[in-house]
């Protein structure tokens, strides 16, 4: 019953419109999506969808207290025009960014959680897989925005999608950019950069360019 009450005192105006605006009016009722009042909706087009058990405040976005960050003037942003999955319990942290492009598709897995202030950009594919932690200012995006062609007017830089595994920890200031695949069972060491699929072999990958560290490793929260 607590847990009730608390999650019904977050429910706002924003999170009102949000669940009425993406989902079925007997699920929308019940909240599942909870909005901080300090999420800017952009843009609130495409689809929305919860594959899993509905449950009241079992999405929550804007949300969250790490101390490095000014709570006060942290801002979350969603700007989406695609398509967004929800697999299970999802909290998107404080001052982190979604934008997702018409053609676009987000999967997160179930227990997937950003700690603040990260961003998420797609105009392809990006899926993460179940029990997944992204630390604060990671940036993750499957595209290079602007088109590159070759001297036959050939596109060579096309987005290409993100797929990443189960029981992944993504430390803070990271950069995952198109084509990035990361095995279950992985760790990306602080301050990385990943641009390529490292699926051949689980455990702990960090650099600039990212290197295979050491493997036969486990995590926890």
């Amino acid at each position: 019953m607590n847990n009730y009450i608390k999650f019904f005192k977050r429910i706002n105006l924003k999170s009102i419109y949000f669940n009425l605006k993406y989902l079925p009016f007997k699920d929308a009722i019940k909240f599942p999506i909870i909005i901080s009042n300090k999420v800017f909706l952009l843009k609130t087009k495409g689809t929305v969808t919860i594959d899993a058990p509905i449950k009241t405040g079992m999405i929550q976005i804007g949300f969250g207290e790490i101390g490095i960050f000014d709570m006060k003037r942290s801002r979350s942003i969603w700007q989406v025009s695609g398509k967004v999955i929800f697999k299970g319990k999802t909290n998107i942290g404080h001052g982190s960014k979604i934008s997702i492009n018409k053609d676009a598709e987000i999967e997160f897995g179930e227990n997937f959680i950003i700690t603040a202030e990260s961003e998420i950009v797609s105009e392809r594919k990006i899926r993460f897989g179940k029990n997944v932690l992204i630390s604060w200012d990671c940036l993750i995006m499957d595209t290079d925005f602007h088109k590159i062609y070759d001297n036959t007017k050939k596109l060579i830089n096309s987005p290409e999608p993100i797929i990443i595994g189960d029981k992944v920890w993504i430390g803070c200031r990271n950069v995952i950019l198109k084509g990035s695949q990361i095995s279950n069972n992985s760790i990306i060491g602080a301050n990385s950069f990943l641009n390529k699929d490292i699926t051949n072999q689980s455990g702990i990958y960090a650099g600039n360019p990212i290197k295979f560290i050491k493997g036969d490793v486990t995590w926890e929260t």
